[in-house]
């Protein structure tokens, strides 16, 4: 029996839908299926009553309810004290990160900085879903996410909201225009990041699209950035999403950033953070994403 398991089935149980539980664990639903039908042989008993339409927990998937998230409860607290007992206070806080935060990233550590007595901060580079197990864990002090605005257990600090321009080919006509509005570019495939690894940014655009009167046609995936401006400026029409504050670090005479004209979708980006990470280690980060959250805010004001 695994600890995992034993979440997936309280998941599963607050839900009563394999779905909605699989989207709250950021996983597949095969997964979050497979794991409890192993939970079940190992417990020789069906925690689940299952239909074509319904999820009911069983007599037994009642009664072992609330010892399964005691079990989940007093592993988090081990896991807990004993990072705090190995882990001076003068330890560097340790973040976890994705893809760039531009400029803004720059912003948040002179908010560390100016309210973290002497806190340094180291960051560790991880998928969305390893950053958020890390930080359950207690190996990460918080973690950067993007997209995401609630997840179990989890503190999450408002940062700031990422403004999403339109990334098009510099020789397509649309790019001689100052702005575009998303109704210009149904006729062009859209080139974005698979659903299956970026589901907030995906139905963010595809919803912004349907908002607008159509439905993308999803061309080529988004790859790399290098990759896909390359094939996009050799003649490929298509467009695709750029976080406008790391279009200064993407510079190319081949590609176009331009502002959407309805004034575009934005990311939520927040700090995770365990609600029982030390208050040494918590004061700092909650003052460091007002500060951020505060400038940046007065900014965009201005």
């Amino acid at each position: 029996m695994e600890l995992r398991q034993l979440q997936y089935f309280v998941m599963v149980a607050e839900e009563l839908h394999f779905g909605r539980a699989a989207e709250r664990l950021h996983i597949v639903q095969s997964t979050v299926s497979q794991q409890v039908r192993r939970l079940e042989r190992e417990l020789g008993v069906c925690l689940f009553d299952r239909s074509s339409r319904v999820v009911a927990l069983s007599s037994a998937g009642r009664r072992l309810l609330p010892r399964a998230r005691a079990v989940l409860a007093a592993g988090d607290a081990l896991t807990a004290e004993a990072h705090a007992l190995a882990a001076p206070l003068g330890d560097a806080l340790l973040l976890g990160t994705g893809t760039s935060l531009g400029s803004r990233l720059d912003l948040f550590l002179d908010a560390v900085a100016a309210h973290g007595s002497g806190l340094k901060v180291r960051f560790t580079n991880l998928d969305c879903d390893e950053r958020i197990e890390q930080v359950r864990t207690g190996k990460l002090d918080g973690a950067f996410l993007r997209g995401i605005t609630t997840v179990p257990g989890l503190r999450l600090l408002r940062l700031w909201e990422d403004r999403l321009v339109a990334a098009l080919p510099a020789w397509h006509p649309l790019a001689e225009q100052s702005a575009v509005s998303l109704g210009q570019l149904r006729d062009l495939p859209l080139r974005i990041i698979p659903r299956e690894r970026n589901a907030a940014l995906y139905d963010l655009v595809v919803t912004a699209c349907a908002e607008a009167g159509f439905r993308p046609i999803i061309g080529q995936p988004f790859t790399t950035q290098h990759d896909t401006f390359a094939e996009m400026a050799m003649g490929e029409a298509a467009w695709t999403v750029f976080y406008a504050d790391n279009t200064a670090a993407a510079v190319t005479r081949r590609i176009a950033f331009r502002e959407f004209a309805e004034g575009g979708p934005t990311v939520p980006v927040r700090l995770a953070v365990r609600a029982d990470l030390r208050p040494e280690r918590l004061r700092p980060l909650v003052a460091a994403c007002q500060s951020a959250s505060e400038l940046l805010t007065g900014a965009s004001a201005g």
